[in-house]
């Protein structure tokens, strides 16, 4: 029973690409019969136009650009890493309609900024497999 619709099917397949085939050429004018002799200086080639991919480029410019150290510092200020993470994970918006609160901006350091985490116990410090040296 499966091999007589497997059969059916790659028919079916087969005549819809054709189909296809044949109506996408329905449109279009002759290939040519021979290609024009490309040594052959006075052989009609069609126009060449130029279009950069940068025409319609838009510069990004709402926010000025930090050094690494001033981009670092305001990471550190609030909270680093871990509070990003910590945003990542909340929820867009809350079932009642209204926002979820945001994170903290890089300027407001203060006491509701979290502290770091202190190491877990089991951490060894990068230590080489074959231990201290």
């Amino acid at each position: 029973m499966s091999q007589i619709l497997l059969r059916w099917l790659v028919r079916a397949a087969l005549c819809t690409s054709a189909f296809a085939a044949q109506a996408q050429g329905a449109g279009s004018p002759p290939a040519p019969a021979s290609r024009p002799d490309p040594l052959d200086a006075k052989a009609i080639v069609p126009a060449l136009t130029y279009s950069s991919s940068l025409a319609r480029f838009r510069v990004f410019s709402d926010d000025k650009p930090l050094s690494w150290r001033e981009a670092n510092d305001a990471v550190a200020r609030i909270g680093g890493w871990r509070v990003y993470a910590r945003e990542a994970q909340q929820p867009e918006a809350t079932p009642s309609g209204q926002a979820a609160p945001a994170a903290p901006m890089a300027g407001s350091a203060g006491k509701d900024a979290p502290a770091s985490m202190p190491m877990p116990s089991d951490h060894h410090r990068h230590q080489s497999p074959r231990g201290p040296q």
